[in-house]
């Protein structure tokens, strides 16, 4: 099991950012070290909040103790999620840049935090190029959705082939795997949501899993994606095996959420989804 850096955001209430990340993975066996971006009173979904967002020299700061606490050999994984401004993407980059010079397999997981299909942007100006100008260079694992994907290519994509492109054009900039969380193409069969894993080789993978309709859809899945997929890796799972066990795991949370009738993901109820290797998700290799 590693040692995960997450930076992400924090809500005192509701489950998005790192409190979506950090109970699955710890779940799931790893060891959290959790450096929150901003804390809110509750995710901006609800369209009104409170909280800040935190200063570079505040992240620096607690990034600090933990270098003098000598962690940073131990930590295995970054993870990386909702920024707040762009300036802490500048700290998370330094940090991973001297986590790997002293860790040769540390991996960076980058979810490209900016906005979602149908809501648009939900981040400021500096982000986006922020994500596809520098993170994309220095990130292992990149977790886009759709929009996201599109934001990052420069391309519309309306079919499967077009994200698969666009997942290629990425790779050009550096990421070694890139996992498409929320695919609906014109393909994309009625009442079913995908997942599209590509790898930097070629090998490409797809699955599909009915799509659980909400009267609100919660917020935080992609971060809860994003953690399960890299807390599956890093139990030294391959790549499709991860795959197949987030989509399983995600599609039980959800399932639990939606009996519920919840706004929030019902993390707690269904955290034995983290715990098991489910492969009831047929996986096609394109």
């Amino acid at each position: 099991m590693g040692l995960i850096l997450s930076i992400q955001s924090h809500v005192a209430y509701g489950y998005v950012g790192n409190r979506a990340a950090t109970f699955p993975l710890q779940v799931m066996g790893h060891e959290v070290i959790q450096i929150n971006t901003v804390q809110f009173s509750n995710h901006t979904g609800y369209g009104a909040w409170t909280g800040e967002i935190f200063s570079k020299d505040h992240i620096q700061d607690l990034l600090k103790g933990i270098r003098d606490r000598g962690l940073f050999p131990q930590i295995s994984a970054v993870l990386s999620g909702y920024l707040g401004a762009s300036a802490l993407g500048d700290v998370i980059l330094d940090t991973v840049a001297e986590l790997k010079s002293q860790n040769k397999d540390l991996l960076y997981c980058c979810d490209p935090v900016m906005g979602d299909v149908g809501r648009g942007f939900f981040v400021s100006e500096g982000i986006p190029p922020f994500f596809r100008d520098h993170a994309l260079q220095k990130a292992d694992i990149i977790t886009p959705n759709l929009f996201e994907l599109e934001t990052l290519s420069g391309e519309a994509i309306k079919t499967l082939e077009d994200a698969r492109r666009a997942c290629q054009k990425l790779y050009e900039d550096g990421p070694k795997m890139i996992l498409v969380t929320s695919v609906q193409t014109a393909q994309t069969p009625t009442g079913m949501i995908e997942m599209l894993l590509s790898i930097k080789d070629g090998q490409a993978f797809l699955i599909q899993t009915p799509e659980l309709v909400m009267d609100i859809a919660p917020n935080g899945s992609g971060d809860m994606t994003a953690a399960v997929f890299l807390g599956f890796i890093q139990q030294g799972n391959t790549p499709q095996e991860a795959l197949g066990h987030t989509a399983a795991a995600i599609f039980k949370v959800f399932e639990q959420t939606q009996k519920d009738q919840r706004r929030e993901l019902a993390l707690v109820k269904a955290q034995d989804a983290f715990r098991e290797k489910d492969t009831r998700f047929a996986i096609t290799k394109l």
